[in-house]
């Protein structure tokens, strides 16, 4: 009797060691995925365009300074810490970016904030972003393609990805030339109207 007690007593010892041991399996493999994914999200980022000519410039924190022409608002805020989208951030640019036309609010391409903040690093850190135009409704779009054949019906602008701006004290020419050198989507320049345009879309200029 005493033995098969023990005997029994030793089963359940050894099932619980087992138990155990899976368990510390798995915890381990799910550390293992989570560490994979990391590094597949990291190396990804890497193979952006932009990431990839301004990674130096773009990690770990990334900050920007907007000032809407339109509204007169300004807004410097990091957007960017240790890697890691500020979402209470993101809403501050999206809010500042907005159709100041009919109020409408639309997500920025965290790519279009990154290829910013890369320019402005390259011309002078910290540097204000003077907005002539973020987001544009489909309204606001068509209405301005009616009265001028330079704004695109399908325009980038409608979806968030596209921005047109200067920045004080940069000529607009060293302004266009350093975006080119992104090589991260379209470039547009726009001499008598004093900005440039950049989007995250194909690469391409005009």
């Amino acid at each position: 009797m005493v033995w098969n007690r023990r005997r029994g007593e030793r089963r359940i010892s050894t099932r619980r060691q087992t138990e155990r041991a899976t368990a510390d399996r798995r915890q381990v493999d799910r550390r293992h995925l989570l560490k994979l994914g990391a590094f597949v999200t990291f190396t990804s980022l890497f193979r952006h365009p932009l990431v990839a000519r301004a990674s130096k410039m773009l990690l770990p924190s990334r900050e920007i300074s907007l000032f809407n022409t339109h509204t007169g608002e300004k807004l410097v805020v990091e957007y960017c810490t240790e890697g890691e989208y500020t979402c209470e951030a993101l809403q501050e640019i999206n809010h500042i970016l907005r159709d100041f036309r009919t109020g409408e609010i639309k997500p920025i391409d965290p790519h279009l904030l990154n290829l910013l903040h890369a320019i402005t690093h390259k011309i002078k850190p910290g540097s204000e972003i003077h907005i002539i135009s973020g987001y544009r409704s489909p309204a606001t779009n068509r209405a301005l393609a009616k009265k001028s054949g330079a704004v695109a019906k399908h325009s980038l602008h409608i979806d968030g990805k596209a921005i047109d701006f200067r920045i004080p004290g940069c000529e607009l020419t060293t302004l266009r030339q350093v975006a080119l050198t992104m090589q991260s989507g379209g470039v547009g320049y726009y001499a008598q109207s004093n900005f440039v345009h950049i989007d995250t879309g194909r690469v391409r200029c005009w």
